[in-house]
């Protein structure tokens, strides 16, 4: 039942082109049943059956024929236009949800994985509501129709026809339930395959120094003799399944051709009535073996939308206006403490620390003491086990009233991000040109604003590349040294210009010189609270305090 309110919601979003769809379909039956009244009637008028000009018969059936290619071409410009706009729209919706979801330390899921389902199941799930979902539409329709077509000619005939209907309901569930299985576990391996893949083109160069290349190769290998496995036995089973029903489909058919040949035999139909009988039947059994091969597309979004759903099972983060705060505001934490949920021991254990409205502190400890865990908790994405954490502005501001609130009760959350800017470790630069990574933090920013902040991260190198700020870099800022992505990102936080500012081993790659201009720069503001996380003791030596973590 979720399943169905979730794909109902995803078919609000795309109704255009669905109704579209259906219309398009619907005139389709209508078209094909005329073709069957025209055949049947030139038929009897070339055979002397019935009275009429062959030409004009011949003539209409031809119009019939261009309504046809019309609505052909239609389906395919509805496809090819509005199919591509309906798949971007959801990957839209759904990375928005992901971003906007709760941030829990550790994804259990691979980056790998989560592109496959964005993807291959997003594709999967509009395609079902788009074009499945109508296809069945006129497919029910056409059956109908036909039926009670040739309910009209000959009653017993039309009741032979659908008289393998039960056996194809009863063997569609049963079709159904195991595919849904089948084809899980196909997506699962598929997903594995991209995971493995998009580490090894991510990280070749640690896999070539290695010389692991040939093993990552091997292990990609056995991935995908896994997914042969389950594709073999889906197609198998599906195979079986298909001979089954459509072998009666067959055996119905062929009554049904015997009992008009007997007919006609007889005298007691014309030609043109027995070339209508078979073509009727032909247009029942059609929407009927159409409809075991939606089966499939039904197994297969149903895999698709769980897949999706799962993306969406952890809660959205608070919304709303962010709470800014005025410069210069601290943050304290008291009695904080943090586990994760598969571990036992507490990263933090009851710390409590003030840093204070306008100072340096420099965050120490081992690796793994717990230094990462505060700084995602300070920045509100995660929440403490026990304890909170507080932001506030100094007494004596012109907001000083709501800063005393804050001071005294207010736990920080994702509305008080807004007064954050935080470097992380490592390289952090996205594919596109200087300029886009730092209109980020800013998107209005004017070119002196830009050359303003390079400048304070002294990153004035970017002056003497090919095309200064619109020089493009390559994936994870491909084409720069280290040390040059690092005052990229340091000069993209400064552009966001907020009243606190977390640095994550920002400065590792910097000379000695460098670093120390760089922290000048930085700190000539008293009026920022600054968090270095860092082994560096030039850092620490610029800081105003430190605390130990761990």
């Amino acid at each position: 039942m979720e399943l169905t309110r979730w794909l109902w919601r995803r078919l609000h979003g795309n109704r255009l082109q669905t109704v579209l769809n259906a219309v398009i379909g619907l005139l389709s039956v209508v078209v094909s049943l005329l073709m069957v009244w025209a055949m049947q009637r030139a038929i009897d008028i070339a055979s002397g059956f019935r009275e009429g000009s062959i030409y004009w018969a011949v003539a209409v059936m031809g119009g019939l024929i261009l309504c046809e290619f019309a609505l052909s071409i239609s389906r395919v410009w509805i496809k090819n236009i509005l199919g591509v706009k309906a798949q971007n729209v959801m990957q839209l919706q759904m990375l928005d949800r992901l971003l906007r979801s709760e941030w829990r330390g550790r994804e259990t899921r691979h980056s790998g994985d989560v592109m496959n389902r964005l993807e291959q199941d997003v594709r999967t799930v509009v395609t079902f509501i788009t074009e499945t979902l109508p296809s069945t539409v006129s497919t029910v329709v056409m059956f109908v129709g036909a039926f009670i077509y040739l309910w009209q000619m000959d009653r017993w005939l039309a009741t032979i026809t659908v008289a393998i209907l039960p056996l194809f309901l009863a063997v569609s569930r049963i079709y159904v339930s195991q595919m849904r299985k089948f084809s899980r576990r196909v997506r699962n391996s598929d997903s594995e395959i991209q995971s493995l893949m998009t580490e090894a083109v991510q990280h070749r160069m640690l896999l070539k120094t290695l010389e692991a290349g040939s093993r990552v190769v091997e292990r990609l290998g056995d991935q995908q003799s896994e997914l042969r496995r389950h594709v073999r036995r889906r197609t198998q089973f599906s195979i079986a399944s298909n001979l089954f029903v459509n072998g009666g489909f067959s055996l119905g058919y062929l009554v049904a051709f015997l009992w008009g040949a007997v007919r006609m035999s007889a005298k007691t139909i014309t030609f043109g009535q027995m070339t209508a009988f078979l073509q009727l039947v032909n247009r029942i059994q059609g929407p009927a073996r159409d409809l075991t091969r939606l089966a499939p597309a039904f197994v297969h979004v149903f895999t698709a939308a769980e897949r999706l759903m799962e993306l969406e099972e952890v809660p959205e983060e608070q919304q709303g206006e962010g709470i800014r705060m005025d410069e210069p505001c601290g943050v304290r934490l008291e009695g904080v403490s943090y586990t994760y949920d598969d571990g036992t021991e507490p990263v933090l254990n009851h710390l409590t620390f003030d840093f204070r409205p306008g100072t340096c502190t420099a965050i120490l400890g081992e690796t793994g003491a717990g230094k990462t865990t505060l700084v995602r908790l300070v920045l509100a994405l995660m929440q403490p086990t026990e304890g909170r954490v507080v932001i506030y502005e100094e007494r004596g501001t012109r907001n000083g009233e709501r800063g005393r609130r804050n001071e005294e009760g207010g736990a920080i959350s994702p509305l008080h991000r807004c007064n954050f800017v935080y470097v992380p470790q490592g390289n952090t630069l996205l594919s596109g040109s200087v300029r886009d990574n730092l209109l980020l933090a800013q998107h209005d920013a004017t070119d002196d604003d830009l050359w303003r902040v390079l400048h304070m991260a002294c990153a004035d190198f970017v002056e003497t590349l090919p095309q200064g700020l619109d020089t493009m870099l390559t994936e994870v800022g491909g084409g720069l040294s280290e040390g040059q992505a690092q005052r990229i990102a340091i000069a993209r936080a400064l552009l966001r210009d907020r009243p606190v500012m977390i640095f994550d081993e920002a400065t590792s790659a910097l000379d000695g010189d460098t670093e120390r201009r760089l922290l000048a720069n930085i700190l000539a503001d008293r009026r920022k609270t600054v968090l270095f996380i860092t082994h560096r003791p030039a850092v620490v030596d610029y800081c105003d305090q430190s605390l130990t973590v761990g």
